[in-house]
């Protein structure tokens, strides 16, 4: 059910569906550009939101909603789909629906609630199709379309899809009505539309059908699939999308091919690069990564004179955070200096790589010192440089990524990062 959103906007629209690990942003926004009127992420459970802090990523030309005490984005958009994209969440609460709404309204299109999931993670947390058994939590509050998939709880792909059943609800409600489950019956465009007319529903809502190729929304037919996964591995460098996730994606767009001597090869890729070399890629891969490794650089040229007057004593004020009983500054603490593994691809751009060579230039000595402190399994480091500390206050899942974590305080406290 979606909220947020002119009910007009649905009607004759083909989406891409809410998918695991599929409906992230290099996906949505494939669907997009092959013409795609509406993409869903994947579902997103409401406190992994609520734990997370927006960010912008100026690097990536995102919005980062990032999860501070994992350490991982929970959830990615941009510019080009912001008058598009759905964000779909899974909830129990109302209370809680609500505050993730209020918190990512800026930068979606609308707010879907998962309904329908059959799967025990989601039933034994009162989620997805554990909902229509509670109509008082779910009737009312102004839901704009609802989109309904033609099989029940227990039914799989095998079974066929109860498109009258969908027709039978659609005549019914004043809303519109999207149709899902149909992916058997379509292989090329026009068939999304016979869909839509045999259902009777608003618009059709697509899951296998566009991961398998999500160019089966072009109005020109389905594009080339080698095609279509080098335009998938592009976004995917470009919005640093995990390697797991990303050749997941690729599986199931290759299917049989998999047994193909390309695809034996791809199965045993262990890197993103592995993938980019496969589909004759590799320069892309490394112009992107020198684009980045420019911009830092010029970052860290900006900046590097008012970090050496910064530890020559000339300190904003504001900065300040603890004081000796000398009045000389002692401990430093960033609020929310969450280390995400997955912002820094190159192992000399991590932020203790970073501090080291800035550290050795500035002859401060030959290595900064790190101290560690752990709590229910959870760890918080600081780093030593000069005669001051630096810390940020997110307890991070290990002592590495706590060392990251006060190395990127020390970065962004001299606006090196």
């Amino acid at each position: 059910m979606e909220s947020n959103f002119n009910p007009d906007q649905y009607k004759n629209k083909f989406m891409m569906a809410p998918m695991v690990k599929i409906g992230t942003l290099p996906a949505r926004i494939l669907a997009i550009r092959y013409g795609a009127d509406l993409v869903y992420t994947e579902e997103i459970i409401d406190w992994k939101l609520l734990k997370s802090k927006r960010i912008v990523n100026d690097a990536l030309k995102t919005v980062d909603f990032v999860d501070e005490a994992e350490g991982i984005v929970a959830f990615r958009t941009c510019a080009e789909e912001r008058s598009k994209v759905i964000i779909q969440i899974g909830t129990a609460d109302p209370d809680r629906a609500l505050k993730v709404a209020l918190l990512v309204q800026d930068d979606v299109a609308g707010i879907d609630i998962n309904m329908g999931c059959p799967k025990d993670f989601s039933l034994k947390g009162g989620m997805g199709a554990a909902l229509l058994k509670q109509p008082e939590k779910i009737k009312g509050c102004g839901v704009s379309a609802i989109a309904i998939h033609g099989r029940t709880k227990d039914e799989r792909p095998q079974h066929s899809n109860r498109n009258n059943f969908l027709k039978a609800v659609a005549e019914k409600l004043t809303i519109p009505v999207i149709a899902n489950g149909g992916s058997k019956e379509i292989e090329r465009f026009k068939d999304i539309q016979k869909f839509r007319e045999l259902t009777g529903c608003s618009s059709v809502m697509l899951a296998r059908a566009s991961e398998w190729n999500p160019s089966i929304f072009s109005s020109t037919g389905k594009e080339d699939l080698e095609t279509v996964i080098q335009n998938y591995l592009k976004l995917a460098v470009e919005y640093d999308n995990p390697f797991p996730v990303t050749k997941y994606n690729i599986q199931n767009m290759l299917r049989d091919l998999q047994e193909t001597p390309k695809g034996k090869i791809f199965l045993a890729s262990n890197l993103m690069e592995d993938l980019c070399e496969l589909w004759e890629l590799d320069d892309f891969y490394k112009n992107f990564q020198k684009r980045v490794s420019v911009l830092q650089e010029k970052q860290w040229e900006d900046n590097h004179r008012s970090a050496t007057s910064a530890m020559r004593g000339e300190v904003p004020e504001a900065k300040r955070s603890k004081l000796d009983s000398s009045g000389s500054e002692k401990e430093i603490v960033i609020p929310g200096c969450a280390f995400v593994r997955g912002h820094y691809p190159e192992v000399d751009k991590l932020p203790k790589s970073i501090v080291l060579v800035w550290y050795k230039t500035n002859g401060l000595g030959k290595n900064p010192i790190y101290t560690t402190e752990s709590c229910d399994k959870k760890f918080r480091s600081i780093v030593c440089i000069g005669e001051q500390v630096f810390r940020t206050d997110v307890w991070e899942k290990n002592k590495r990524y706590a060392e990251q974590g006060a190395a990127l305080a020390f970065l962004k406290y001299m606006k090196l990062s």
